[in-house]
This record gives C-alpha cells, sequence and structure tokens, in this order.
C-alpha cells in the first residue's frame, strides 16, 4: 500500500475514534455503574450499618465533616423518602416564608377516594375540603400521605407524569445522577435512588425554613377527624434529631433520611445530615423501618460522640 493511502487510513482511524468516544455517555451519567462508597479515615470507627447503603456530613467543618459513604451506590428503591423531593418540588414553585399558609388547595375526588387505601400510607381528607398548602406539606411529610402527595403533584403539574418530571430536573440541577423519580409518592419501586444523591438533597432542602419547621414537629391535627397524627419518624427528638424523612416497603425495605444537632469540642452546635437506604429489603415494611431506625440510631449517637472527641469537632 502506498504511503499516501496508510497516512489517510490512518487519519480516518483517528477521526472515527474521537467521534465514537464524544458519543459515549459522559462518566456517571444517568444510573451507571455502580460505585463503592469511601469513608472518612478519621470516621471508620463509627458504627456503620453493614448493609445497605449510608451517607453522612457534618455541616460547616468543610472536607472534615464529609464522613463519607458506606455500600456500593447502585441505585435502589427509596419508598417515602421520595416525598422529601416532592416538598423540595413545590417549595420552590410555590415558596412559604415563615408563618405563612400559602394558598388554599381543593381536595378532589382522587385524594378523597384514597383516603381508604389499605395497601399504602393514606391521610383522610374530603372531596371539595380546602387545606392550605402548608397543611398539605405538614400531611405529606408527618404521617407520609401518599394521597397527598399525588394531590399535591397534580395542584402544580396537572399530572403525577409532568410532576415526575419536575422531580427528575430538579435532582439533576443538584447533580443527582444516579436518581430517578417516577412518582410523588415513591409507591412504586421504580423511583430508585442511592444515600449520597439523597444527601445532596438532604443538604439543600433543610436549607429552607418552613421545611425544617415541619419535618421537626412530632404530630399535627388530622384535617377530617378529631386529634392528632404522629410523626412516622420515630427518632424525632432522641440524640438531638430534628427531621427528616422515613420511607419503607418490601423490596425497598427500611429507609430514613435523617438530620441531627450536635455539639462539637467547642460546644458549637452542628447540623448533622444522614442517609441509610436498603436496611432488612425482603422483610416486611415494619421490620425494615425498624432496621433503619436501629442502625441510625446507633450512627448518630456515634458521630455525636466523634465530634466531640475528634480534632475536626475542636477547630
Amino acid at each position: 500500500m502506498k504511503p499516501a493511502l496508510l497516512a489517510a487510513g490512518a487519519v480516518v482511524l483517528i477521526i472515527a475514534a474521537v467521534l465514537g468516544a464524544s458519543l459515549l455517555p459522559p462518566s456517571g451519567a444517568g444510573s451507571g455503574p455502580s460505585t463503592a462508597g469511601s469513608v472518612n479515615s478519621s470516621a471508620r470507627s463509627l458504627p456503620w450499618p453493614r448493609e445497605g447503603q449510608t451517607s453522612v456530613l457534618v455541616e460547616g467543618l468543610g472536607a472534615r465533616g464529609e464522613l463519607g459513604t458506606k455500600g456500593t451506590q447502585t441505585p435502589v428503591p427509596i419508598a417515602s423518602v421520595t416525598k422529601v423531593m416532592t416538598a423540595y418540588v413545590i417549595l420552590r414553585a410555590h415558596p412559604l416564608r415563615a408563618g405563612e399558609s400559602g394558598p388554599d388547595i381543593t381536595v378532589d375526588q382522587q385524594a378523597a377516594a384514597e383516603s381508604v387505601s389499605s395497601v399504602e400510607s393514606s391521610v383522610p381528607v374530603r372531596e371539595g375540603q380546602r387545606l392550605s398548602e402548608r397543611r398539605l406539606l405538614e400531611l405529606l411529610l408527618i404521617p407520609s400521605g401518599n394521597n397527598i402527595a399525588r394531590l399535591l403533584a397534580r395542584w402544580d403539574a396537572g399530572s403525577q407524569e409532568a410532576f415526575a418530571k419536575k422531580m427528575n430536573r430538579a435532582a439533576r440541577a443538584l447533580g443527582m445522577r444516579r436518581t430517578t423519580y417516577t412518582s410523588a409518592s415513591g409507591l412504586a419501586p421504580t423511583t430508585t435512588s442511592t444515600s449520597a444523591d439523597q444527601l445532596k438533597l438532604a443538604r439543600q432542602v433543610m436549607r429552607d425554613e418552613v421545611f425544617r419547621s415541619i419535618v421537626a414537629m412530632p404530630s399535627t391535627t388530622a384535617p377530617d377527624r378529631p386529634g392528632r397524627i404522629s410523626n412516622s419518624n420515630a427518632l424525632l427528638g432522641t440524640a438531638g434529631v430534628i427531621g427528616v424523612k422515613t420511607g419503607s416497603s418490601t423490596p425497598a425495605g427500611g429507609n430514613l433520611m435523617w438530620a441531627a444537632t450536635a455539639p462539637d469540642g467547642s460546644g458549637r452546635d452542628r447540623l448533622v445530615l444522614g442517609v441509610v437506604l436498603r436496611q432488612a429489603a425482603g422483610t416486611s415494611p415494619q421490620q425494615g423501618l425498624q432496621a433503619a431506625f436501629a442502625h441510625s440510631s446507633a450512627l448518630i449517637k456515634g458521630v455525636r460522640q466523634w465530634l466531640k472527641t475528634t480534632e475536626a469537632g475542636t477547630r
């Protein structure tokens, strides 16, 4: 073969290689291959759960506060932890200030009919009832009403599908590249994420004063009957816990996004955020959630002790 032809062939191969590389998805795009977690060397002695996925950070300490992630970051069902993103999207589109109730929203026939479901968590409401945005956010986050999640989605975006698109856009904007939302409630196992991605959301949403105030409430009033409805987060009020959201199902296991305040070595309170996913998956939702509570509680107590004794906590 002539030298000119050899040179031309080489150029073609180079161009083909460049074009082929440009067509490949960027590293980490979409769900992508799973990645192993990495734990800060000073936090390796913490009581990390042995199963599932866990991510923890302490705000205000820079790199020292990024305690790390335990468990392979393969997207898994997150159940009702999904509702944190639902609330985030609602509050971004319809922001509230402290003390504000926001607009009244009419309970539609679908939300009322779903009140009596025996297969999912729901909140009793009546068709035609007018409840404020703030009240609906309480019913979404405190007793974890799936019917309320879908009502808010319809009110905001017109349909579940349109609202899910908004959730996914918000996730991408936060860098949650291994997360896929398919509904506002998280009932279907097709809504998946990782502990590291959900920690990004926790960090962002806890900056909203209204959200923080709601998830810290031990209970709220029932909209259609006397009495109060308790917060599903059994850790609330223990070891400095001030939120955030539970989630459990047989395929998802027990899941908990949590926030706690803890004093560092100088006595200054720090905000600690964590996400525990896929605890006791394959058991009952109740067993999974109890496992998530137990493992999260041990980890929170460990982080509180770490803050008191580590060099990072005294600076």
